[in-house]
């Protein structure tokens, strides 16, 4: 290993020569306090940062050992130095000059919510940041004392300032790690309690706007309603309440722009953990909850939907249903199917975003045209069956249409943003005469294919079978595009390039004709929670900008692949 003394000289020693020459950096360095692997040399200003990494000792560091004592601590501490990390280098990144990204430090970047990342890694006896800098250029002539400076003054101030415990806010990460301990009690007290999402009293669920997922500034605080109302007493001491919604069916009705969509965004996004002040920190839905809407011309691959879609004109098969181009119905009926394969528990679904003619069929149009003549079981004839039969709750937001009442276990109503329970209002009129719709039977929900993929899916070769995300919202399978931007419970960036990198890690190491697309996931998660995010990574030493994604998303994914081939 070299000495940073030796980096310094190396780099005044190329001052003003071609930008190739930094690739002598390559390397490891001995910074005292911590070692500095330069692991990969961009070739150009222009070109992707170089990459690198600090790696320190636990004990230079300084965290208390009964703050990582366990998974879920582990994953709030290196959440809370990622974003103490990025926070540091922002005022040195102001001050950057040169070329392309000259003097730029980068690190992956969180949002509101705490995901599982690579940026922060924390072992049994080391801390690894992994992170970026963008090498000063002057065209493309190396300025190597302005990157010795980097490295011999900026880079020590942040790690000084980021990373060694007595110089941060060891309160606000005790508030962090605690925070977390308390969302995961919750979570597991759903389960206990045969609850499917609860929303804690004081929640502030709007949003600052489109384009901010902050919370709004003077936004009414969410209160239960009574009939819904629990207390729980959490392991840090605190005891709050709120509302616990039950297994079953629930609606979630009232009349436009009254909170309706803002309270399912919220139950979305319950999936994951929150920070402190994000307003939604005791939002907790269970972990599989699946969002469903409708995904006109996406593709399908032998999805048995014969639950919902029957006697197709020309006799197409709906038990293995294949589309290059999904209508409405076909691709709703779709998600719905392919989230019962990943084992669902709860479906959240909003009106605004499905297909009208798969949620609902009205009265007159029941007799206008007979069962027999219409090939689409709507929804509101399969939520029952499915909850009863299956164990799957669906959490609806309804605002145009009461077909659902006759069905629903609960139903509460939004009025500004304050919730009513008006199950018993709601079911008396359903009961009405001229309400009642005409009773359709369906006890039976249906069949649940399990799919297999082929190898065969994955035989590129070349450039082609290269595969890198590209936004949130596509990942590029050689020049094929896969969008998923139909996945409304994705967040972060990185999430979508972990995707991507765990569907070579698939189509390498795990595919194999024989185990479904479910089985498959369930071995990739197995070996990250065996040998860390970073191991399905091919690049060794430097996977920096991964985000676990939920199982149910990578599997969404694959589903929305169009060379996916399904075992007959």
């Amino acid at each position: 290993m070299k000495t940073n003394q030796e980096l310094g000289r190396l780099l005044s020693s190329i001052e003003g020569q071609k930008y190739s020459d930094y690739k002598r950096m390559k390397g490891m360095y001995d910074f005292g306090k911590y070692q500095l692997a330069i692991d990969h040399v961009q070739v150009d200003p222009f070109a992707p940062p170089s990459k690198m990494r600090i790696i320190m000792n636990r004990n230079t560091a300084g965290i208390p050992a009964e703050w990582l004592d366990s998974k879920t601590k582990i994953i709030a501490v290196s959440d809370f130095l990622t974003r103490a990390f990025w926070k540091a280098i922002q005022p040195f990144n102001k001050t950057a000059k040169g070329t392309g990204s000259s003097g730029l430090i980068l690190i992956d970047r969180c949002g509101q919510e705490i995901l599982e990342r690579t940026s922060v890694l924390i072992k049994a006896d080391s801390l690894e940041v992994r992170f970026e800098i963008g090498l000063p250029a002057a065209g493309r002539r190396i300025l190597g004392k302005a990157a010795a400076r980097i490295f011999e003054q900026t880079l020590p101030q942040v790690v000084e300032q980021a990373l060694l415990y007595h110089n941060l806010d060891q309160k606000a990460m005790k508030n962090q790690v605690v925070l977390m301990l308390d969302q995961a009690y919750i979570r597991e007290e759903l389960t206990r309690k045969q609850l499917v999402a609860f929303v804690a009293d004081g929640s502030v669920l709007p949003r600052e706007s489109g384009v901010s997922d902050k919370p709004l500034t003077g936004a009414i605080p969410f209160t239960s309603p009574k009939s819904l109302e629990i207390q729980l007493t959490l392991p840090s001491g605190k005891t709050i309440t709120g509302m616990g919604i039950p297994e079953g069916i629930t609606l979630i009705v009232g009349g436009g722009y009254h909170g309706k969509s803002t309270l399912l965004r919220a139950l979305e996004l319950g999936v994951y953990n929150h920070i402190s002040g994000d307003g939604r920190e005791m939002v907790i839905t269970r972990q599989d909850a699946v969002k469903i809407r409708a995904e006109d011309g996406r593709n399908v691959e032998k999805v048995n939907i014969s639950a919902f879609i029957n006697n197709l004109p020309g006799n197409k098969n709906t038990h293995q249903f294949s589309t290059e181009n999904a209508s409405g119905s076909t691709s709703q009926a779709a998600n719905v199917m392919e989230a019962l394969e990943t084992g669902t528990s709860l479906l959240l679904i909003d009106e605004d975003t499905s297909a009208t003619n798969f949620m609902i069929r009205d009265g007159r149009m029941q007799k206008l045209i007979s069962p027999d003549k219409e090939p689409i079981t709507p929804f509101s004839h399969k939520v029952k069956p499915l909850y009863e039969r299956l164990g799957v709750s669906t959490i609806l937001i309804v605002g145009g249409s009461g077909d659902y009442f006759d069905v629903a276990d609960h139903i509460i109503m939004m009025d500004e943003y304050r919730l009513k329970d008006v199950t018993a209002a709601a079911k008396t009129i359903a009961s009405t005469a001229g309400y009642q719709r005409e009773s359709v039977s369906t006890s039976q929900f249906g069949d649940i294919s399990s799919r297999i993929p082929l190898q065969t899916s994955f035989s590129r070769t070349g450039k082609e079978n290269r595969i890198k995300s590209k936004g949130r919202h596509t990942i590029l399978y050689g020049r094929e595009m896969i969008d998923i931007s139909g996945l409304e419970q994705l967040i972060d960036d990185s999430q979508t390039n972990c995707i991507a990198v765990m569907i070579d890690f698939f189509k390498k190491e795990i595919v194999n004709d024989k185990w479904t697309i479910s089985q498959a996931a369930d071995r990739i998660y197995a070996h990250i929670a065996r040998f860390g995010l970073d191991a399905i990574s091919p690049y060794t030493g430097h996977p920096g900008n991964l985000a676990l994604p939920r199982k149910q998303e990578f599997c969404a994914a694959l589903h929305r692949y169009r060379g996916l081939k399904i075992k007959d």
